[in-house]
């Protein structure tokens, strides 16, 4: 995964990192040593996600999306996400791929939280010829605040692949004067086995603390360089906000059509 700060400055950095894919309907037949709300060497639990209340994710989303007039009809949810190592996790970015009943592509989430504990969540309506050309593009307005370096103005274009054998997911968060930042993550799928698991423990076995410090590293390199400091304002009282690229207005140049 890699990001880059284009604009009053330039600042960029990449790790190696691993997520996984996993279906919200498939959770109770995860391999060891992956355990869904219970302690393990990996773990994935409900409160971190959604709802943030332990309660079962998949209403949580379905409801996202039918406020985005978005129906599954059963379809499979399946998330991307960093899982808890040693009971530890921070997911910067969550991302839910939403399908109807044929499996084509209907939705896809992404599910923000910052360092302060916030989170919120962007709705992206997928149309039948954006999924079966299985390369999605969108925009939204941003409304979240999620680092103390960047101003909550402008909006976000999201470029991305259906996850197959290879993943790609590209951000930038662009205001009227141009782009002002750029992250991204890609990755080669692998079975989810023991086997893997205990492999991605051995070579990065503390990937997520890796993740949070790597945020607080870079910030301090930002605050160094001279960034503006934008104090946390209330989040959101909106969950989620739906895809809004056609009716945003003066946000035309970061807003794909």
């Amino acid at each position: 995964m890699g990001h880059a700060r284009l604009h009053p400055f330039r600042h960029a950095f990449t790790y190696r990192v691993y997520s996984l894919l996993l279906d919200l309907d498939r959770l109770d037949v995860l391999p060891w040593p992956l355990s869904h709300n219970k302690a393990n060497l990996f773990g994935f639990h409900d409160k971190d996600h959604g709802a943030r209340d332990g309660s079962p994710l998949r209403p949580w989303v379905e409801a996202r999306l039918a406020e985005a007039g978005v129906r599954l009809e059963g379809g499979a949810i399946r998330i991307l996400c960093f899982p808890r190592v040693l009971g530890y996790t921070f997911n910067p970015l969550s991302t839910y791929f939403c399908h109807g009943p044929d499996g084509r592509l209907r939705a896809v989430l992404y599910e923000v939280k910052n360092t302060f504990g916030d989170q919120h969540t962007y709705v992206a309506p997928v149309s039948p010829q954006e999924a079966d050309a299985g390369v999605l593009s969108h925009g939204h307005a941003k409304e979240f605040h999620v680092s103390p370096f960047m101003d909550i103005a402008g909006g976000y274009r999201f470029a991305l692949s259906v996850p197959g054998e290879s993943l790609s997911i590209r951000i930038t968060h662009a205001d009227a004067k141009g782009d002002l930042m750029l992250a991204t993550q890609t990755g080669r799928r692998r079975d989810l086995t023991a086997g893997a698991l205990v492999k991605a423990f051995l070579t990065h076995p503390l990937v997520t603390l890796k993740v949070i410090g790597a945020i607080h590293w870079e910030a301090f390199h930002l605050w160094r360089k001279g960034a503006k400091f934008h104090s946390r304002p209330e989040p959101p009282i909106r969950l989620a906000t739906p895809d809004r690229r056609h009716t945003l207005s003066g946000l035309t140049e970061v807003v794909d059509p």
